[in-house]
């Protein structure tokens, strides 16, 4: 498919809401309304060196794909403290390269095909209760947004959110780099890679957050629910055996960056790298799966805003896990940084973006895939070993408050942490139609 196939109709109906105005529209339906999307994007990946191939390899000969996102979302104020949100979403398409060969996949957009057939039908992405209980001080302004009620909110307030979620909806989020579908599309650069955050194939898990906000401080804790295997569609039940808790502490001072310390150990079915490469020529991480593994690891995560309306400012992650398990719920990495910053641009709604980002492998993952072993995106048969190197650029033009128009370009280095492979250039076009 090609950005020439994208259905007018709903250019066309992105017009009439615009035009109509939303608050119309969510006075008419129930739950009430809050918004809907359409993403659309498109990847040509250029052919690169590559002197051998694996299974799991990006295709080396080049590749052009492109991805659809439809969404709906919904809210409903139960009581005066208690809300409960919907969000119906539609995905078709595929990600250039089979969607494997790096840990810094191009596509934020795009799901990987995980234990199972996803089908081609509507979902339920998110389906939670929020409790917010004020605990004093100011109030501050909320806007109507995707899982947002607009209305007004203590500054001071404990909130429990529990249900059908992103994790990453509630930890290491950043105003310059969390949203694929508006900022970076590139894996590496929406959240830290070396976090494995508890995800279902689509991206999606269940399970409680709590999250006390104070002025200039907040501490969060969240336990969610686990994939059965690596990159798989189900939830594992068996909390007491597999579960991601995290620990979130975020700082926000009068002058200088806010800073996020999040802190999580993932238990679950997952294999040992160690105990697979002193197994099996070629190491196989499947056969050595048992109950109750454990990954622990940390993200150091700062934004410093550089213009009042926070639509200038920079971001910097730092990341870390032990790297003894296997990755298994995000892709495919165990040390992380990237930093980058987000710009105003000739209009008054464009924005811009320039960022970097760099990965590696613990040694046991390394001389694991050195092998021949496999994991659930990475693969290339054998490695000469090498940081993965992401830089990512785009423009968001807005011509319309309902429509955005986004070149990105992307060049990554050493491909799935191989020398011998890259470097790899894929060129971009996102268009986002909202209301």
């Amino acid at each position: 498919m090609t950005m020439r196939q994208i259905p007018f109709a709903f250019i066309r109906a992105g017009a009439i809401a615009a035009t109509l105005g939303v608050s119309s529209l969510a006075q008419s339906t129930w739950p009430p309304f809050l918004g809907a999307q359409a993403t659309f994007i498109h990847q040509n990946l250029r052919p690169f060196n590559s002197p051998y191939e694996g299974p799991n390899s990006l295709t080396a000969t080049g590749d052009q794909a492109t991805t659809q996102t439809y969404g709906a979302y919904f809210g409903s104020q139960i009581t005066e403290q208690f809300q409960i949100y919907l969000d119906v979403e539609l995905f078709r398409g595929a990600g250039v390269g089979r969607t494997t060969g790096l840990a810094g996949l191009p596509n934020g957009d795009a799901v990987r095909q995980g234990g199972g057939d996803l089908g081609q039908s509507p979902y339920v992405a998110r389906l939670f209760g929020r409790w917010t209980l004020p605990l004093g001080g100011t109030e501050e302004d909320t806007a109507r947004a995707m899982d947002q009620i607009p209305g007004k909110i203590a500054t001071r307030r404990l909130i429990i959110t529990a249900g059908k979620l992103a994790a990453n909806d509630l930890f290491d989020t950043s105003a310059f780099a969390g949203a694929p579908r508006t900022q970076f599309m590139n894996w590496s650069l929406f959240n830290a890679p070396s976090w494995d955050f508890a995800a279902d194939t689509r991206g999606y898990t269940k399970g409680l957050a709590v999250d006390l906000r104070q002025e200039r401080w907040s501490l969060a804790v969240g336990r969610f629910q686990m994939p059965t295997e690596a990159n798989g569609n189900q939830l594992d039940p068996a909390l007491s055996e597999a579960h991601s808790d995290n620990l979130q502490l975020t700082v926000n001072p009068e002058q200088g960056p806010l800073l996020r310390l999040l802190l999580y150990a993932n238990r679950a079915r997952m294999g040992n790298y160690a105990e697979a490469i002193s197994q099996a020529k070629p190491p196989d991480v499947i056969a050595t799966r048992r109950v109750g593994r454990l990954k622990r690891g940390w993200v150091l995560n700062a934004e410093q805003p550089l213009s009042a309306d926070g639509a200038s400012g920079l971001f910097m992650r730092w990341g870390w896990n032990d790297g003894q398990t296997e990755s298994f719920a995000f892709t495919e990495a165990d040390r992380s940084v990237s930093c980058g910053g987000q710009g105003r641009g000739w209009g008054q709604e464009d924005r811009w973006g320039v960022a970097a980002s760099v990965q590696d492998l613990s040694s046991e993952h390394r001389i694991y895939l050195q092998a021949g072993g496999l994991g659930f995106v990475l693969g290339d048969g054998r490695l000469r070993p090498g940081r993965e190197q992401v830089l990512e650029a785009y423009y968001a033009w807005a011509p319309f408050p309902w429509l955005r128009i986004s070149p990105d370009l992307q060049c990554i280095w050493h491909p799935g942490y191989n020398r011998d492979r890259g470097p790899v250039r894929v060129a971009g076009l996102r268009v986002r139609f909202s209301v």
